[in-house]
């Protein structure tokens, strides 16, 4: 089993301080959300009053006329309610959008702003379920549980200090249900956000055990992994199976506790208001509206407490979006400007796992347009050698630099100007063709230009008979790209970018060998005058290449050029040797 790398999770102060800098982004629009529930729920304080006075209106005689009057001022107080709740709601959700919006951009911003390394240790199935889970959590909690809890509170607050207008009396039977609440909120507190950061991180590790799974189903099949990948996936749900279980543990121990504290201040208002009654200190009207302003209150509290469940998982779930800001950065820009374009490797070491080198002293100069081949046995370093050498990693010792300036010193934009890296691997975006070839291309690049590229991948005549040519919609949902032509697409995108260094890490390893070799040609055209390092197993890039760079055991064992290596009958004249038998 693959080992991995969490992504990190904010910690509450910053949480604390990205929601404070939320808030003074929208000022305008909070300040008008809250003032409108406060008007709202002020406007409900009537019903109470209104209630209490005709209870004591009853007592004390009166008429028709007059009941009608109360019940007519109630329903106009209710009215007023419902529109200014209406409308309190509606700035709280659009407030709620645009701040979710903003939260979305953010995260986005910063996942693509993650080192390719840290992506890769991760495994996709952590960041996959902060995209789609925790962003759904987190959509959930700021469109509903957010203006719903913020109304409760206002709501509370206005209602706890009409009732002790009331008579201070009502604070005795207020306080006695607080003792429960508060032990019942700290241990509930103490505990949930621990309790779902773990829940959410257990959804993790399904996704990525899943994730591997499917990737490498035919190297489970073929190797009989079948077994051990359900056993792998079994222990993944039996963790996030006792995750949930651990918090629902908590639901069911903390929302019963609740309704104890919540009983204690409206009997207690009816026991000490009946007696103070009996005993001629307040008035029916009094006890009545008393009480109905504790029912209301503890109502409110009680919406407060139930939505705080929803609040803690929308917590958690921002703290693991902001988490992946706080990934430390893998570059150090310096501001100072490459002098040319020749790229130097000096005593580089690396490795993936801490005390495991995988490159031991690398030292590679590779000259302003010349093209390198490196070739060598599968699992010898040539991927990761091409990696350092496009500024993806940095070196755990030693130097690469271009024109003397350390690549993981320059800013992505910049570095992307000097070097690129195109792998076996790609992807092809939900849109046009047109939209995936622009990506690469300069801002405001012609349609001839796109065919341009096209064609010096041997891409045009496929792409022009598409229903639509380069409007036709490509990718998931569209039109699906072969393997083959994914990869030119890739191609026609590093041609678009041009670059002045290029890394090739079997970038024609999808296409057929004949097809890949006057593709090659093809490219060498084009890319007349730039430097490339191409990794490849068909040794034909290697017969065309100014020099060979052979990588064994994570060091440079041969370098020179195809004839002089051929003749000198080492490592890689074995290769020709043998790649020549084969065809």
């Amino acid at each position: 089993m693959s080992v991995r790398t969490a992504l990190p999770v904010a910690d509450s102060r910053s949480l604390r301080r990205y929601v404070r800098d939320l808030a003074r982004r929208h000022p305008r629009m909070l300040w008008t959300a809250l003032a409108l529930h406060v008007a709202a729920a002020l406007t409900a304080l009537a019903a109470p009053r209104l209630l209490g006075g005709l209870v004591q209106s009853v007592e004390d005689g009166t008429t028709v006329g007059h009941v009608d009057h109360v019940v007519a001022v109630l329903a106009a107080f209710l009215i007023a309610q419902t529109v200014l709740t209406r409308y309190a709601r509606l700035t709280s959700q659009v407030l709620g959008e645009q701040v979710l919006a903003e939260l979305r951009e953010d995260f986005v911003e910063n996942t693509l702003a993650l080192p390719v390394g840290v992506v890769e240790s991760a495994g996709s199935g952590d960041l996959l379920t902060r995209t789609s889970r925790d962003v759904d959590q987190l959509s959930w909690s700021v469109r509903w549980a957010l203006p719903e809890w913020t109304i409760a509170v206002v709501t509370a607050v206005v209602t706890f200090v009409a009732a002790i207008t009331v008579g201070w009396w009502v604070l005795l039977p207020v306080a006695l249900g607080l003792p429960p609440l508060v032990v019942g909120l700290r241990w509930y507190l103490a505990r949930a956000k621990s309790g779902y950061l773990r829940e959410s991180a257990s959804y993790s590790a399904i996704n990525a055990t899943l994730t591997e799974t499917v990737e490498g189903a035919r190297t489970v099949e073929a190797l009989g992994l079948g077994g051990e990948r359900i056993g792998a996936i079994d222990a993944d749900v039996k963790e996030s199976y006792d995750a949930e279980r651990y918090t629902l543990y908590l639901r069911t121990v903390f929302f019963p506790s609740m309704e104890l504290s919540y009983l204690i201040p409206t009997v207690c208002t009816l026991l000490l208001g009946g007696w103070l009654y009996t005993r001629g200190d307040v008035s029916l009207g009094e006890v009545t509206t008393a009480t109905l302003y504790v029912q209301m209150l503890i109502d409110q509290v009680d919406r407060i407490v139930s939505i705080l469940d929803e609040l803690q998982m929308g917590a958690a779930s921002l703290a693991r979006l902001l988490g992946v800001a706080q990934v430390p950065d893998d570059r150090q820009v310096s501001g100072a400007e490459p002098a040319g374009e020749n790229i130097d490797a000096s005593d580089v070491r690396f490795s993936y796992v801490e005390g495991r080198d995988v490159l031991h002293g690398v030292d590679l100069e590779v000259g302003v347009g010349e093209r390198i081949a490196m070739v060598g046995p599968s699992g010898a370093g040539k991927s990761t050698l091409g990696r350092l050498l496009a500024g993806i990693h940095p070196p755990r010792t030693g130097a690469v630099t271009v024109g003397g300036v350390g690549l993981v010193e320059l800013p992505l934009g910049e570095l992307r100007g000097h070097v690129a890296l195109v792998t076996q691997e790609h992807h092809v975006f939900v849109g046009t063709l047109r939209e995936n070839l622009a990506l690469a291309a300069p801002p405001g690049a012609t349609d001839e230009e796109l065919r341009s590229a096209l064609e010096a991948v041997d891409a045009l005549e496929w792409a022009e008979a598409l229903p639509e040519g380069l409007q036709t919609v490509v990718g998931s949902g569209g039109r699906t790209l072969t393997a083959a032509q994914a990869q030119q697409v890739a191609l026609a995108r590093l041609v678009l970018a041009d670059p002045h260094t290029l890394v090739l890490d079997e970038a024609t390893s999808l296409i057929d060998p004949r097809a890949a070799r006057h593709l090659e040609r093809s490219l060498a055209g084009v890319l007349h005058g730039r430097t490339v390092i191409a990794i490849a197993h068909r040794l034909f890039s290697a017969h065309d290449a100014d020099r060979v760079a052979v990588v064994e055991d994570g060091v440079i064992s041969e370098l020179g050029s195809h004839d002089d290596l051929v003749a000198a009958g080492g490592s890689y004249a074995a290769l020709w040797d043998s790649w020549n038998g084969k065809h």
